[in-house]
């Protein structure tokens, strides 16, 4: 785990499904007054140089975030995705990429608050002198997957839980299941947004079916397919699991992945689906 480092895949193409998603929840969460939590389980630094040697090496965000960068056929359900970018780079030259917690930071209110972990001493350093002075902004170096123990449920009683693991060791898949379980033991009413990488089949339906045997209702499965599925050199797509959804994201999640999959796949044909994996 502390070998990853998220700034060698900043805007890449997952980042560019999941950040669009996740604006839309956040979105959706301020549709009541009451305020609402949100907790980051593997934050990263919040805001990536694309020009950054690190992010450089593999160009990911030409794959990705630039596929979508400056086209004039934006949907309204992308908006708040691209308000973000443009806000990081206000001369209309992309460099800046928003990580997830500068994405919410600008899509929260002032009664709305948000905790971040990060288990890489050095990313977590960084995040914490990004949000130094913001006291609606706690950083914490631990391990994500342990901060849902440690702030479920949140006081404000409404939140929003954002699991989005690097998989980079084994069985990370039956930890995504467990961090699921655990959440939804202490906070069932809270919605939970789980990205993943697509594999090979066999490990997705797996996934699917542990899913299915927690017995957890309401959850919808957002996939979008880039490369393919005999594609071998590295993710062929990715998704998230959306548990307890707001009112109208399934909608929101098909306009998003219907405009973007087509983009990020650069004219091939691979699908994309939006679809109840366990209705409520």
């Amino acid at each position: 785990m502390l070998a990853y480092r998220h700034q060698f895949h900043a805007g890449n193409f997952a980042d560019v499904f999941k950040h669009a998603l996740l604006a839309q929840l956040v979105l959706g969460m301020t549709r009541k007054d009451k305020p609402f939590f949100y907790l980051d389980t593997h934050a990263g630094i919040g805001q990536y140089d694309l020009l950054h040697e690190w992010a450089r090496k593999n160009a990911e965000h030409k794959d990705g975030v630039m596929r979508v960068w400056g086209r004039d056929d934006v949907p309204p359900e992308m908006q708040p995705y691209f308000d973000a970018l443009h806000a990081e780079n206000p001369g209309g030259t992309l460099r800046f990429y928003p990580g997830s917690p500068a994405l919410v930071r600008r899509l929260i209110r002032a009664q709305d608050r948000m905790v971040l972990t990060e288990l890489n001493p050095k990313d977590s350093e960084e995040l914490a002198v990004l949000y130094t002075r913001d006291r609606q902004v706690t950083v914490e170096l631990a391990d994500g997957y342990m901060g849902l123990n440690a702030h479920l449920p949140p006081k404000e009683r409404r939140g929003l839980i954002f699991i989005d693991s690097s998989f980079d060791r084994a069985r990370e898949f039956k930890r995504l299941t467990d961090a699921l379980i655990l959440g939804q033991r202490k906070f069932a009413t809270g919605v939970y947004a789980l990205w993943y990488p697509l594999m090979d089949p066999a490990s997705m339906r797996s996934f699917e079916r542990s899913i299915e045997a927690t017995g957890i209702r309401k959850v919808l499965q957002i996939e979008i397919n880039v490369f393919g599925d005999d594609w071998t050199l590295g993710m062929r797509g990715c998704g998230m699991i959306i548990v307890n959804p707001p009112f109208g994201f399934e909608a929101v999640a098909q306009a998003i992945a219907g405009w973007t999959q087509p983009l990020l796949a650069n004219g091939r044909v691979p699908p994309w689906r939006v679809s109840w994996l366990v209705p409520e």
